[in-house]
Order: C-alpha cells, then structure tokens, then sequence
C-alpha cells in the first residue's frame, strides 16, 4: 500500500510541530528547502525524536563528490530518503547511492510537476517536448545508475511502474483532490488514482496545510488509499 508524506511546507519549526500535533497519525514527513533553510538539521533530530520517517527533500545537483558529501551528512543525522536531479547523471547518481548504503533511499526527480509541455519544450530547446518521454528517459538512466526509484508526476506512474518494476520507489507529488486548486502544479491526480498506478509514496502538502480541518483532511486521504 501507497504511504503519505505530509510536506511541512511551513515557514518555522514551531509551526510544523503544531501540525503534527493535530495530526498524530502522520508516519511519514517531507523536510524541504525552505524549512530546512531556516532550522537546519536540528529540526530532523526532533522529528525523529518523535518516531517519524524523515524524506529531506533538497534536490541536490552538483558535482559528483559534493552531493556525496551532502548524503553522507543526511545519512549520519538519521534522515530516511533524500532526493537527487536525474539530471545530475550517472556518475552523482552513483556517488549518493554509495553514501547513502543500504539505510537510507535515493530517489531521483525527473521532470517536476509544475512543468507543463510547453514549458518544458521551452527550457530543453526545443519545438516539442513531452514530459512523460523525458521522465521515462531520465527514469531509466537513474535506476541504471543504482538509485532505489525516482520521483515523478502521478501523471506517469503507471509508465514508470511498468517500466521500472515492483521493486523500484515511486514518490508522488502534485496529490490534490478532484476539487482542489492545482496551484502552482501542472500535472496533477488524486491520491486513490496515483495509489492505484503504482505510487509508493505519496506527498502532500497544501491540501492538508491548508484545511479547516488538517486531521480529517489527512484521515479522508488515508481512507481514499485503503
């Protein structure tokens, strides 16, 4: 069964402890860049002081020694999966694996969901470009590389649960409900309908955040997957 990641996409540590405080049954937490920016590795510690898996969500591309470096900080602090750009290539790709071992999983971010086709045509160069080609292509070349999976729109699970096999992690963003706005994402689906394609994990911010209710907007995504 597909686990939710609840994206504390929030702007201190007070405020995300505050959420997990009305959310008890959260097992999984999204630490991103922004957060992560302001309290550092400190907030991990607190986290995993309360039982929760940890998913650092910092996208790290650079040269292939760097990025080690940088797992290997993430790994030591007790982190649980990190994400890597496939763009980085095979040689980083490598490198993070290695400095993860076998505790910590790598997975790798294709094409982000708030690229749409054009978009995407335009910052590739090119007249045409279809997002599911590119993450099918970066996909392979990830998994190629030795990373455990790689993250993509729920618009292109299914291909890459197909492609890649059952073994392979599928991390999920851009999880919305039919009658939530999309934001700032393209390319977007339900919870039930990324489960159901073959999502391992599946991220979720804004539609829980932002509730009137966060507790029962989390509990009506977990009942959706069941």
């Amino acid at each position: 069964m597909a686990e939710l990641v609840l994206a504390l996409d929030l702007p201190d540590r007070d405020a995300s402890l505050r959420v997990l405080d009305r959310i008890p049954t959260v097992g999984w937490v999204k630490l991103g860049s922004v957060l992560f920016t302001r309290t550092g590795p400190a907030l991990i510690s607190e986290l995993k002081g309360r039982g929760l898996r940890v998913f650092l969500d910092l996208k790290w591309h650079d040269i292939p020694n760097t990025v080690q470096g940088a797992v290997a900080q993430a790994r030591d602090a007790g982190v649980d999966m990190v994400t890597v750009h496939a763009l980085g290539g095979p040689a980083m790709l490598a490198a993070a694996k290695e400095a993860a071992g076998n505790g910590m999983a790598v997975v790798a971010v294709t094409v982000l969901t708030s690229h749409s086709a054009a978009e995407l045509g335009q910052l590739l160069g090119r007249a045409e470009a279809k997002p599911e080609v590119e993450v099918l292509r970066l996909a392979r070349a990830a998994r190629q590389a030795g990373v455990d999976g790689v993250v993509s729109s729920p618009l292109e699970t299914a291909m890459l649960r197909a492609e890649l096999g059952p073994a392979a992690l599928l991390v999920t963003p851009g999880i919305r409900g039919a009658t939530d706005p999309k934001g700032d994402q393209t390319r977007t689906a339900t919870a039930a309908e990324a489960a159901s394609a073959g999502s391992t994990h599946l991220v979720v911010g804004r539609p829980v955040l932002q509730a009137v209710d966060p507790a029962a907007a989390w509990a009506s995504l977990q009942g959706s997957i069941r």
